[in-house]
C-alpha cells in the first residue's frame, strides 16, 4: 500500500549546512520540490532574514551550492526567491529516494536538519531508500508515517519553518496574543535570543503562513 512518510536528515549531510552556520537567522521556504534529476531537485527557495548582499556572499561560499540565481523579490516580507543548483551530495540523497520510486511531496529546510515528506508506492521501497541513506553515514529520522489509501489527500499544504513554529508558539504560550498582552515583542525577543526585527518579521510570516492554510480551506469547502 502507498505509504506517506515524513524524515529528517541532518543539514550537514543533504546542503546548505555553511549558508545556516554562517547567517543562522535564515529562514529557507522551499517553493519547489519539482526533479529534473537529482541536482535540480528542490531548485526554488524563498530566503529571508538577511540582507540579500550576506546571503548571496554566504552562498557563493558554500560548497554544496554550485550556482544561484535570484528571480524574485517579495518588498512586503522581503524575501528573495532564488533558483539554486546543488552540488552531487544532493544528487546521492535525492537519487536514493528516486531509485526506489520515491517522490518528494514537500521539503523544509532548517539549521540542524533537512525534513522531506515523501510517498511511496509501497514500505520495502521506503525501507529499502533509508537502507541506502544510512549506507551513505546519513542519519535518518523517521518521525512520522502513515499507509495512504486510495483517497487520501496528498497534496502538499503550506508548512512553517523551524523558526516560525518555535517563535509563533512561545508567543501563544506567553501570552503575546492575549488582550491584554502579557509580553512585550521586546522581552520575547530577549527570551528567544534574536533581535526584535527579527522575531517580528518571523511571527509575520508565520501568521501569512496559518492564514493562508484557513483560505484555502474555506474555498475547498
Amino acid at each position: 500500500m502507498t505509504t506517506v512518510t515524513e524524515v529528517s536528515l541532518p543539514a550537514s549531510d543533504v546542503a546548505l549546512a555553511e549558508t545556516f552556520t554562517a547567517l543562522p537567522d535564515l529562514e529557507i521556504r522551499v517553493k519547489s520540490v519539482v526533479a529534473e534529476g537529482p541536482l535540480q531537485t528542490m531548485p526554488l527557495v524563498w530566503i529571508a532574514n538577511a540582507p540579500r548582499d550576506d546571503i548571496e556572499e554566504t552562498l557563493a561560499d558554500d560548497p554544496t551550492v554550485d550556482e544561484f540565481t535570484c528571480l524574485l523579490e517579495d518588498a512586503d516580507t522581503e524575501e528573495w526567491l532564488y533558483r539554486i543548483e546543488y552540488d552531487s551530495t544532493v544528487g546521492e540523497v535525492c537519487g536514493a529516494i528516486y531509485d526506489h520510486d520515491g517522490t518528494i511531496l514537500d521539503a523544509q529546510c532548517s539549521t540542524s536538519h533537512w525534513t522531506f515528506r515523501l510517498l511511496f508506492p509501497d514500505r520495502d521501497l521506503l525501507s529499502a531508500t533509508i537502507d541506502e541513506l544510512e549506507a551513505q553515514g546519513i542519519h535518518v529520522d523517521v518521525r512520522r508515517m502513515v499507509e495512504a489509501g486510495r483517497n487520501a489527500d496528498l497534496e502538499a499544504t503550506a508548512a512553517l519553518t523551524e523558526a516560525q513554529e518555535e517563535a509563533i508558539s512561545e508567543a501563544y504560550r506567553r501570552g503575546y496574543y492575549d488582550v491584554p498582552r502579557q509580553i512585550s515583542l521586546e522581552e520575547l525577543a530577549d527570551e528567544l535570543d534574536i533581535s526584535h526585527q527579527a522575531l517580528s518579521e518571523r511571527l509575520r510570516r508565520a501568521s501569512k503562513v496559518l492564514a493562508s492554510e484557513q483560505v484555502n480551506e474555506a474555498i475547498a469547502q
